[in-house]
């Protein structure tokens, strides 16, 4: 959801993007339609720019307990960005100032040259589809990580909870009904999905 001044009264439906990309240039784009108020607020703005914040939460896509797993807030100044939406449309380009992140795996601010540079993790676009399929279909070697956890025991139920190159994170309900984290790292980082069939396999035949 984007914050900014100028849209008081708007409902919060009204600011959130129908889409969002970073362009090469680093800035952030973020597609309204053409009365939306944000794209009033751009429009009318002194100096051609106004100061925003984008808001973002990120949700698991799978059923666990306490399911957010991180926020972002990207502060900067917002201008419209006319001639590349389509009819009845505006894009507004968010000239990037700061990122904070506070995610699962702590927070960190973030400056516009290391957002500009940051390259998408190769799963991104397959993370959602993947958890779920896990889930579904592969509960029984997933519960069968609380052998690699170790002194941890008591562990009744692991579910799937987040999957980048890097690892496979899991959210863990012992016997007394407290929840926690376990991350299982890949032996080297994966470039695309058939990579993660084979570190997956790894990981679940590990004795």
């Amino acid at each position: 959801m984007l914050i900014l001044p100028g849209a008081d009264g708007a409902r919060p439906e009204e600011l959130m993007p129908q889409a969002r990309v970073v362009g090469t240039d680093g800035a952030v784009y973020l597609l309204y339609p053409a009365d939306a108020p944000a794209v009033r607020a751009a429009t009318h703005a002194q100096d051609g720019e106004l100061p925003a914040v984008l808001e973002l939460t990120d949700v698991a896509p799978v059923a666990v307990p306490h399911r957010i797993r991180g926020r972002a807030r990207v502060s900067g100044w917002l201008t419209s960005a006319p001639g590349i939406a389509e009819a009845g449309h505006m894009m507004l380009r968010l000239e990037v100032g700061e990122v904070y992140l506070d995610d699962l795996w702590g927070d960190a601010s973030v400056s516009p040259a290391e957002f500009a540079e940051a390259l998408p993790d190769p799963l991104t676009a397959y993370e959602t589809e993947l958890l779920q399929h896990l889930a579904a279909a592969h509960d029984e070697q997933v519960q069968g990580l609380n052998g690699l956890l170790g002194d941890r025991a008591g562990v009744r139920r692991v579910a799937p909870l987040a999957l980048d190159r890097f690892g496979l994170r899991v959210r863990c309900r012992d016997t007394a009904g407290r929840f926690f984290d376990a991350r299982f790292d890949f032996p080297e980082p994966v470039a695309d999905v058939h990579g993660l069939r084979r570190a997956m396999r790894t990981l679940f035949d590990t004795p």
